[in-house]
């Protein structure tokens, strides 16, 4: 049963991206994790008024956003008429990306997913900036949701390639089961630099033409000189539904994970975006 991790803040963002994932794997049986993650600064003096002398901070804290996602669930299994969705509630009292990868590794979370900006531009910054830390520094495939994306059927992807790593099977996994379950078809974006590949980009190609082969898919050119219009345009002229890249240090996505670009992507690219972590050599 696949596992997938559900973070939220009980924000319109967080819970438009819980929607989606409830509708993107209604045929899958799943168990979904819904994760809140509280600090102590969440606290107002109001709030410590009214505990009990018996109650500390941190269990009326819990209790509270525990009642919050028993909540949600049964909202939700209610909405959607939920037979093959097995739901946890998970309230943690941590540093959220710490919070996340406990439970990636105790729980063997296979996919997370979560909103990428809020309504307002405070909004974007925070929680956006928790999506983009989580990118960098989970674990564990992040599939991040644009405010006020409603969930379309998945039938054409796109996956960007500099042809430079060497590509581990399991790392690409998560890309290639989205592709079978939902019967969508794959165009590979390259970023084109050079006039000619090199032997070992022609060696990456070949490999991930080979490991497609049971989907459809195509190699695609793009100018290179403009990382985020020329992704944009074509998803945009191709309906593209969802946009995948690999995570990996000195990689291409590290490109786009300076300050400008971050928010460039994150809060300006209007569908799904799929970051899997890359574990392979980079040439």
């Amino acid at each position: 049963m696949k596992k997938i991790l559900l973070p939220t803040d009980f924000s319109e963002n967080s819970l438009n991206a819980i929607h989606y994932a409830l509708q993107l794997f209604k045929n899958e049986f799943c168990e979904f994790y819904i994760l809140n993650v509280q600090k102590a600064s969440s606290f107002v003096s109001d709030d410590l008024m009214t505990l009990k002398p018996s109650e500390s901070i941190y269990e009326a804290l819990i209790e509270s956003s525990k009642a919050q996602i028993d909540n949600l669930i049964k909202d939700m299994i209610a909405l959607y008429n939920i037979t093959s969705h097995e739901f946890v509630a998970r309230v943690d009292y941590d540093n959220f990306i710490d919070a996340i990868n406990q439970i990636v590794s105790t729980e063997h979370i296979d996919l997370i997913i979560m909103g990428t900006k809020g309504s307002s531009n405070v909004e974007k910054v925070l929680f956006g900036s928790n999506t983009i830390r989580v990118m960098q520094r989970g674990s564990c495939p992040v599939l991040s949701i644009p405010s006020n994306y409603k969930f379309k059927p998945l039938v054409h992807m796109a996956f960007t390639s500099n042809y430079h790593t060497k590509y581990n099977p399991k790392d690409l996994s998560p890309l290639i089961k989205l592709a079978n379950q939902q019967h969508c078809k794959i165009d590979i974006l390259h970023l084109q630099e050079l006039e000619y590949l090199t032997e070992n980009q022609e060696t990456n190609k070949a490999f991930l033409d080979a490991y497609f082969s049971n989907i459809d898919h195509k190699f695609i050119e793009l100018d290179h000189t403009n990382l985020f219009k020329s992704i944009s345009n074509y998803i945009k002229i191709n309906n593209v539904g969802l946009l995948a890249m690999m995570s990996k240090k000195h990689s291409f996505l590290e490109r786009l994970f300076t300050k400008h670009t971050v928010e460039t992507f994150a809060f300006n690219l209007d569908i799904p975006f799929l970051v899997m972590e890359n574990k392979g050599d980079l040439y």
